[in-house]
């Protein structure tokens, strides 16, 4: 039942800056590069004459330019400096931290990167606890990052959880309603019934928010403790069959379904 409220490999891809230096891009590529706004969003831009290269209006969304050899601004204001902008998937396995370092040597995100020959600085975006695993993106893409986490945005975040003993609808239900956390807040989730044994159940959940042990907290409150959490969803992102302990580059239409459904264009304030 389904209630509501309303192979990959280890590969990185070729690196953006290779891309940047080596030809002319589209316009709208090269908006996308510096992070300002989803390609199709800059589409939107160029075509309302708020694009300039070299200081004259540019709405033909076909010409293409070398970002080095040229300056281009957006509403007055320069580009800020290209570079190369990486984005991957990452099925987190459980007895790992999900930063980058930890002083007592446990095991992190970190030594995946470096075992997959990821050298780039990278933020970890949707932490994940010790003790759970699956879905996670790394990217040095601060903007995109901040948007991600911002409560604004209200990204979607599913997760498969096994819980002890077998829930009613009605208790389920709850979490449609709102659960008070023991921060004082009430929290909302959508939730969706996979399967039943003797004294098991194994549910989808999906919260908006962020706070800590929040998919946990919530079960626990309705008398049914989290036993294994995995995330299989990030807003538009979704971890497939991607091995446990591997990473995968996000692909073009996955970035530029993130950014729409970030607004990448708007002011997150």
């Amino acid at each position: 039942m389904k209630a509501k409220r309303n192979d990959s490999s280890a590969k990185g891809p070729t690196p953006p800056e290779a891309e940047i230096e080596a030809q002319p891009l589209r316009l709208q590529r090269i908006l996308a590069l510096a992070g300002v706004a989803s390609r199709r969003k800059a589409e939107e831009w160029i075509r309302q004459g708020r694009v300039r290269v070299d200081g004259e209006v540019v709405t033909d969304l076909g010409v293409k330019f070398l970002p080095s050899a040229h300056r281009i601004t957006v509403d007055g204001r320069p580009l800020p400096p290209l570079e190369g902008k990486v984005y991957y998937l990452f099925n987190k396995p459980k007895g790992v931290l999900s930063t980058l370092r930890d002083p007592q040597g446990r095991p992190t995100v970190r030594d995946y990167l470096f075992r997959a020959g990821i050298r780039e600085r990278l933020f970890p975006v949707g932490r994940l606890d010790w003790d759970a695993e699956g879905l996670m993106l790394l990217t040095n893409d601060g903007v995109l990052a901040q948007r991600l986490q911002h409560p604004r945005f209200q990204v979607p975040k599913t997760y498969r959880v096994k819980v002890r003993g077998v829930p009613s609808d009605e208790k389920l239900n709850n979490l449609l309603t709102g659960i008070r956390l023991p921060s004082g807040k009430i929290h909302r989730a959508d939730w969706e019934r996979v399967k039943n044994r003797k004294d098991r159940a194994w549910l989808l959940i999906t919260v908006r928010e962020g706070e800590k042990h929040q998919v946990k907290n919530m079960l626990a409150a309705i008398g049914h403790p989290v036993l294994t959490l995995k995330r299989v969803a990030l807003g538009p992102l979704s971890l497939g069959r991607l091995p446990v302990g591997q990473l995968r580059s996000l692909t073009p239409h996955e970035i530029e379904a993130l950014k729409v459904s970030l607004n990448f264009g708007h002011s997150i304030h």
